[in-house]
């Protein structure tokens, strides 16, 4: 329940709180007052689009606050906790507090419990919290999605149980209908690319490349290349080592001289003797380095244009899935192992079309089923609904009324199933039952908009009811009758009118009235336009009451007929209050 809200700047209001509470509130005014001002307050904390010439001219930025009590169990207090709110306790209800302001700019900022939050949270609060309705949701009552989920809401939990099942089965049913198709169309396509790689992979297999042998290849064909330039190297440096000239000793003679000058000397000190070990040791890798080239030679020799041809040929080939695949023998591995397993997903899809025509055939019979139960279901609801709604317009002033809800198979399934449902209204006795977008008058469609509020309301509440002058094209009697079904919806939930009926306002639990004022200067010096907002005792609610009844105050006549029109609603919501104690 909406306990107060706060203005601040917004169109013709400068600064307004408006105590609210349960029952019904009722907000009246001049045309150009600002009483649609209230609605946009409320829309603003509710989530909904913010235009920024709603901003008071010369004002810096708007700002609505609303105090909102909550029950323990409420999933609005559990959303806005988890969104990390504070919340106060009042008594046994908790208090949360919800802000939206809007620049002149056109930037908005929300906070949810003095925490800024994503205006798209006070959206998901505000559907549970209140139900909005102007006369832009009478023309949305004549769309087929408004009608339908006005009964889907009618029927209650059980049917949204089987209508949540039947989307969840409809979607999977269409996303694999959807790769069923693609699969199919792709068939030749795939085909092809499978083919290829066959082909590829035969060649690549036939080679037998081994990991790196493009590289080793290469070093080994320049070995052989220049064959006569490292045999000559080889030979000169091996006769270096290993001289046996006595002008010219090699490095394994000299290293044995050095070893016997130091081993003749190393009694002397231990050093010397540390120093012919190691000349020893140059001694021997000498001659190892002297045996390791010579075989190195005989290799060479060995190896001759023979073996350099067959390398060459070798690598004439690998050269081949080079051009074809990548750069590198690696990379021919690589491009050759993700291949392979592009191969076996391609030889998989014969049987994942198998799979998916069964589970197709499958997800649609269920969603079949499923759209049958939805049905019987809908079609169970439109009888109930349509007795219940027309027994409401009976109570409307509209005795003769009758709303039909007609359904009717579409050609497929849809994402709510298979029913086309129609809202048609028969206004009189004797009238063909025609749509609502087609044979309602604005006046009817607002008295039908009630009517279907007000039997909802016992199967599907919200905690706050907002009406914007939905009474709109009616007066008189059905005027009347208007003011007694918002107050008996007022027993249950808390509901909120912008009207200019007094035959509605005088049923209101608490009556707010929206007065502009003129001539004021702003800083400029120009002339402005403000409203307060204030909420009327009992002799002001009888002269509002004699303004909207004749435009005229202080007249003792319309006085007298606004006394009158208080003095009839109260016996009928005593009625009600005695009723429903029983």
């Amino acid at each position: 329940m909406i306990q107060e809200i706060s203005i601040s700047n917004l169109g013709v209001i400068t600064k307004a709180t408006l105590p609210l509470g349960p029952g019904l509130t009722v907000v009246t005014g001049e045309t150009g007052a600002g009483k649609t001002m209230v609605i946009t307050a409320l829309s603003l904390l509710l989530g909904r689009r913010a235009d920024a010439g709603a901003v008071r001219n010369g004002a810096k930025h708007a700002l609505a606050e609303a105090v909102v009590y909550l029950e323990p169990d409420s999933h609005v207090l559990e959303a806005a906790t988890h969104a990390g709110a504070f919340v106060d306790e009042v008594g046994e209800k908790s208090e949360l507090i919800l802000t939206r302001s809007l620049s002149a700019q056109g930037r908005s900022k929300a906070t949810v419990g003095g925490r800024s939050a994503p205006v798209g949270l006070l959206a998901e609060l505000g559907q549970e919290l209140v139900a909005v309705h102007g006369q832009s949701d009478q023309i949305r009552l004549k769309e087929a999605s408004a009608q339908r989920d006005a009964l889907d809401r009618f029927a209650g939990a059980s049917l949204a149980r089987t209508l949540g099942n039947y989307q969840r089965t409809y979607r999977q049913w269409r996303a694999s209908s959807k790769e069923l198709a693609a699969l199919k169309q792709d068939s030749r396509d795939r085909v092809r690319e499978a083919e290829n790689l066959r082909l590829a992979l035969d060649e690549i297999d036939s080679l037998e490349p081994l990991p790196g042998e493009d590289e080793q290849l290469r070093e080994t064909a320049m070995k052989l290349g220049n064959v006569e330039s490292l045999r000559n190297a080889s030979l000169q440096a091996r006769g270096i080592v290993d001289s046996e000239d006595f002008e010219t000793p090699g490095i394994t003679t000299l290293a044995e001289s050095a070893r016997g000058v130091l081993a003749q000397s190393s009694g002397d000190d231990p050093a010397l003797a540390a120093f012919a070990d190691r000349a020893a040791e140059l001694g021997i890798l000498a001659s190892e380095l002297s045996s390791d080239m010579a075989s190195y030679v005989s290799d060479l020799d060995e190896e001759g244009p023979e073996r350099l041809a067959q390398i060459e040929s070798r690598r004439a080939e690998l050269n081949k899935l080079l051009r074809k695949y990548a750069p590198s023998i690696d990379e021919v591995l690589a491009w050759a192992d993700e291949s392979r397993q592009r191969l076996e997903q391609l030889g998989s899809d014969d049987t994942r079309i198998e799979e998916l025509e069964s589970t197709v055939v499958e997800l649609e019979h269920k969603a079949a089923s499923l759209a049958t139960e939805l049905s019987e279901s809908r079609r169970k609801a439109a009888a109930k609904l349509s007795k219940r709604v027309s027994e409401e317009l009976t109570a409307l002033a509209m005795p003769d009324a009758k709303l039909f809800v007609e359904i009717n198979d579409l050609p497929e399934l849809g994402a709510y199933g298979q029913d086309q449902i129609e809202m048609l209204l028969a206004p009189h006795a004797g009238a063909s039952p025609r749509p609502l977008g087609k044979g309602a008058s604005g006046g009817e469609l607002s008295r039908v908009m009630l009517a279907i509020e007000v039997v909802l309301a016992a199967v599907d509440p919200v905690p706050t009811f907002i009406f914007d002058e939905v009474d709109s094209g009616v007066g008189g009697k059905a005027a009347v009758s208007i003011g007694e079904r918002l107050a008996m919806l007022a027993r249950h939930v808390q509901v909120i009118v912008v009207t200019h009926l007094p035959q509605v306002a005088a049923y209101a639990d608490r009556h707010i009235r929206v007065i502009k004022t003129s001539n004021g200067k702003s800083a400029a010096g120009a002339g402005f336009t403000a409203s307060d907002v204030i909420t009327l005792d009992d002799p002001e609610r009888v002269r509002e009451l004699a303004r909207m009844l004749a435009g005229q105050e202080d007249s003792d006549t319309a006085q007298a007929h606004a006394e009158e029109l208080l003095a009839d609603a109260r016996k009928m919501v005593n009625s009600l209050v005695t009723k429903s104690a029983r």
